[in-house]
């Protein structure tokens, strides 16, 4: 059972010294402060503040001391005091965060999410503004018996309303993940780098099609890329050096990395493409974090063999963990970001798996899904909102 309170809540246009004079009400009326929250929407202040009260008496006294307070004389400010227990908390038990990402964010969408809680018993306590650039980006916190059913129910909606939901569970544990890992190729960089080295030696069509099999699930992994690095056969090694250089990263990929730096996270690489695109471009961006394959060369040229073992579907989920042990942090406690389906092993080991902009069988399977273009979307599911990512930024 949770213990009754008093609620007092500080309602009207907000200036200098409410929260004062607020403070020194409850000072003089002397009982404990339990919790506080306060939220100013363009220049209107709701502000309350929760305490330990537990006799039926309280009330009465308190909202007498509150009537005869200097607060209570100030012009558009209201000042209500109410009995308050826990019955939801009691009923439905862990909150969850609902976070909302989108181009934008309608009254449409907010209907759809708002009607798929209620139809769950559940109620919203809280919205959060994260961003509204380069997406808009909400925070619910959510009372919900069966958040399962709510993260089910959500995904399900949310192409039909043009928004990206996740559904965590509320709380310090979702900003505990402190391992970000990525794919590569057409995660954090844009396409294919096996698509851009065949396109050096004039078998890019033969290529393409294989690597889009092989990413929708259609083919084993390790077979098809060792048939796709067959076909690269006598590449000048040289040919590695321009494509580092020339791919690009994808949009939002820079922020998410060093604002993920700043903040105390550790952001990893795990990817079926190759080390010598990738190392280069990792330490460009400050990441030491890098698992990839490695292609065969010898007198200056690719054999079209490859050189220990496979980084595949499995070989990802393994480097996940293994960074994870590294990095000394709980695999539930990581973040996976991946589109293809030999993404899926480490999407489902890691305690928040993302599909960015994926093939439908990683979206089916992922925890949840990005549609959006920018990767620094990313930031929003840990609850970081954008003046975070500007003032972290701002300490660079």
């Amino acid at each position: 059972m949770s213990t009754p309170s008093i609620v007092v809540t500080v309602a009207g246009t907000d200036r200098p010294g409410i929260g004062a004079l607020l403070w020194r009400a409850l000072a003089e009326i002397g009982h404990p402060i339990t919790d506080i929250e306060q939220i100013t929407v363009r220049g209107q202040l709701l502000l309350c503040a929760e305490i330990d009260a537990p006799a039926a008496s309280d009330l009465e006294l308190i909202r007498e001391q509150l009537s005869a307070s200097d607060l209570a004389r100030e012009p558009g400010i209201s000042v209500t005091a109410v009995r308050y227990a826990d019955p939801v908390a009691e009923a439905l038990g862990t909150r969850q965060v609902v976070t909302i990402v989108g181009p934008t964010i309608t009254a449409f969408a907010l209907d759809g999410v708002f009607t798929a809680i209620a139809s769950l018993g559940g109620t919203v306590e809280r919205i959060q503004h994260l961003a509204s650039y380069p997406v808009a980006a909400y925070e619910l916190t959510v009372a919900v018996q069966d958040a399962v059913a709510l993260r089910s129910r959500l995904v399900r909606a949310a192409k039909k309303l043009g928004v990206d939901v996740a559904v965590q569970r509320a709380g310090l544990y979702r900003r505990a993940k402190h391992l970000i890992v990525m794919d590569a190729d057409s995660t954090l960089l844009q396409g294919e780098v096996i698509d851009s080295l065949a396109a050096k030696c004039g078998c890019e069509a033969a290529v393409a099609a294989i690597t889009s099999r092989a990413m929708a699930g259609e083919l084993d992994f390790e077979a098809s890329l060792r048939e796709r690095v067959g076909l690269l056969k006598g590449l000048a090694a040289s040919v590695l050096d321009e494509v580092a250089e020339e791919t690009l990263l994808t949009p939002g990929a820079q922020t998410l990395v060093r604002t993920l730096q700043r903040l105390g996270y550790v952001a990893a690489i795990v990817s079926g493409g190759f080390t010598q695109v990738i190392d280069p471009i990792a330490a460009s961006l400050g990441i030491e974090l890098v698992a990839a394959n490695t292609l065969e060369v010898k007198d200056g040229v690719l054999t079209g063999n490859l050189i220990g073992p496979i980084v595949d579907r499995a070989g990802k989920a393994e480097a996940l963990r293994n960074f994870a042990l590294h990095v000394g942090v709980p695999v539930n406690q990581t973040v996976a970001i991946g589109d293809g389906a030999n993404d899926l092993d480490m999407i489902g080991a890691a305690g928040l798996g993302i599909a960015f902009n994926a093939k439908a069988v990683v979206r089916d399977a992922a925890d949840t899904a990005l549609s959006v273009p920018y990767l620094d979307a990313v930031l929003f599911f840990l609850g970081i909102s954008r003046k975070e990512i500007e003032a972290a930024d701002g300490e660079g």
